[in-house]
């Protein structure tokens, strides 16, 4: 709801923007929820059948990366109905605070998808030794300059990747994992696989990530330098969690203002 809301209060046209929204469950509270926040919303919800996923998943280093839904953006062009061709993906966890039709507007060119790229992290540490000691697999990237992506925020060529077959590649790699644990971070490390060193990169500003700390701990963390347009709280810590029990950190008085659901509690309690 508060992605929602940020994505709306900052862009020229509201009205021109479209969500499709994917769920596990088909729960009539949620369009009903959805629909009484926001009357005039353009949206679609669409069922994830986790069957689709189910005994392809392989455990992680945190159990929320482990949950069906998070493989949900892997099948989006079989969810989806054929005339959306292009869509920007986004986790739940996100507030935009500039006009989101910039986003929109990037020239893919013959790219499937566009990510802020990250090329001065530590790239080999997303796989594992066994990846890397493999003569054949390590030779995946060969022709490639591969660069962390977040997968998070994403613009994707639905159509391309339709006809691509990505879905399937990125399952493939997810095959593998289940018998050699080549990665350790959930849906993430599979499609870096596909898709790192391939993408067209968009600046930073439309992904300052890791605002939920590492995985493990979930630690506050600072805004990194530079222009913002998309803060994204990827990582343990969720701003919604840390506000409830009133231990939040810096950051996440930046979302406060967006969560309609914690201003309807503060509203009651007042």
């Amino acid at each position: 709801m508060a992605a929602i809301l940020s994505i709306l209060q900052h862009s020229t046209c509201p009205e021109n923007v479209s969500f499709h929204f994917l769920t596990v469950r088909l729960e009539p509270e949620i369009f009903s929820l959805i629909k009484s926040t926001f009357p005039y919303l353009t949206f679609k919800l669409y069922r994830f059948n986790s069957n689709r996923v189910r005994g392809k998943i392989s455990k992680s280093i945190r159990q929320a990366l482990d949950q069906p839904l998070n493989y949900a953006r892997i099948y989006m062009s079989d969810i989806l109905p054929l005339d959306v061709e292009r869509v920007i993906y986004l986790d739940s966890d996100i507030i935009v605070v500039d006009d989101i039709a910039k986003l929109w507007g990037v020239d893919l060119g013959k790219k499937i998808l566009a990510a802020p790229e990250y090329c001065h992290a530590n790239f080999t540490s997303y796989f594992t030794d066994t990846f890397w000691s493999d003569v054949n697999l390590a030779r995946t990237f060969e022709g490639r300059r591969p660069c962390y992506f977040n997968t998070g925020v994403m613009v994707v060529d639905v159509d391309k990747w339709r006809r691509g077959g990505y879905s399937q590649k990125v399952e493939e790699w997810m095959a593998l994992q289940k018998h050699n644990r080549i990665y350790q971070l959930g849906s993430l490390p599979p499609i870096l696989l596909v898709f790192a060193g391939d993408i067209k990169a968009v600046d930073h500003r439309w992904n300052q990530h890791g605002l939920g700390g590492d995985n493990l701990e979930g630690k506050c963390r600072g805004l990194h330098p530079g222009p913002i347009s998309l803060l994204h709280w990827s990582g343990k810590g969720k701003p919604w969690l840390r506000l409830d029990l009133r231990k939040p950190c810096t950051v996440d008085y930046l979302w406060a203002p967006y969560d309609l659901h914690r201003s309807s509690k503060v509203a009651l309690e007042g």
